[in-house]
């Protein structure tokens, strides 16, 4: 199906794209996978495009001291090959569709979507990473935690504009994983698990994991994260803390023709204590 038409604006720089946003009253696009499909379908008609894809400030990883940022239109392609992101990063990007939806895919337009089956949201708050964002007032950074607000829904406003994203920088003693159940169609996730370990004398000292593809939005796993801190990091033990998950989840699991809600409950754990041993011996 062919997207309703549109008037087309290409954008030089951040302050450029937001005053044409507010002129036109339009939509930013940068790789096109979420805006485009959803145009296509008749669920948005925005009338106006504000290409925001040749702004080359926006491009780019580059380490900062003990963090690292990631521009809005950097491609999961060059995650995916990037050695200075923490493990997990590169992992799940390397599992997002194909090579060409890879190369021009950006780590932007898949945070701001916020689609639940998406994997960077899950990773991005396991790492506990900061979303940076510009708007007319000024910029603002939010944690990933309270960035996803709900299905396809996050604390972006209407005049601002997702800048980029920043990572703390991979450390000794702190591994990184993801590991997902994809949808063999589609490669988005069934259920997906991130996990950020420390690991001192065989114990966990720190842990942080998301889980995404069975909620509204990417969820911090706190039972599994509280069960993990102070164990040493045994098969058995990772297995019983995976198991906690089922504290996280609360009653908004989803359900739909390719997996059941019961069946993503029983595969979570699965998926979580996966991404934790991986990450264990990472660290």
């Amino acid at each position: 199906m062919y997207p309703p038409k549109f008037d087309y604006h290409r954008a030089g720089s951040v302050e450029e794209a937001l005053a044409m946003r507010k002129e036109h009253d339009g939509k930013f696009l940068a790789g096109g996978h979420s805006l485009i499909p959803v145009m296509k379908l008749r669920l948005a008609d925005p009338g106006c495009l504000v290409d925001i894809s040749r702004i080359d400030n926006l491009k780019g990883i580059c380490p900062d001291g003990d963090t690292v940022k990631i521009g809005a239109l950097t491609t999961h392609a060059m995650v995916a090959s990037s050695g200075e992101v923490p493990e997990a990063l590169p992992e799940a990007a390397k599992m997002i569709g194909d090579p060409m939806v890879r190369n021009r895919g950006t780590v932007g337009g898949n945070v701001a979507h916020a689609d639940p089956a998406s994997d960077l949201p899950t990773v991005l708050t396991a790492l506990g990473a900061s979303m940076q964002i510009t708007g007319e007032d000024g910029s603002r950074s939010v944690g990933a935690d309270d960035f996803f607000t709900d299905l396809f829904e996050t604390v972006l406003g209407e005049d601002e504009l997702l800048t980029g994203v920043t990572v703390p920088a991979k450390t000794a003693g702190t591994g990184t994983a993801y590991a997902k159940l994809p949808n063999p169609a589609s490669r988005y996730a069934i259920v997906g698990a991130a996990a950020s370990i420390s690991v001192a004398d065989g114990k966990c000292t720190a842990a942080s994991v998301a889980i995404g593809g069975l909620l509204p939005a990417t969820t911090r796993a706190n039972a599994v994260e509280a069960a993990l801190v102070g164990q040493e990091m045994t098969d058995a033990n990772i297995k019983a803390a995976a198991a906690a998950i089922a504290d996280s989840l609360g009653d908004d699991v989803m359900g739909d023709i390719h997996a059941s809600a019961d069946y993503r409950k029983a595969m979570a754990p699965v998926m979580i204590a996966r991404a934790v041993k991986t990450a264990v011996g990472r660290a």
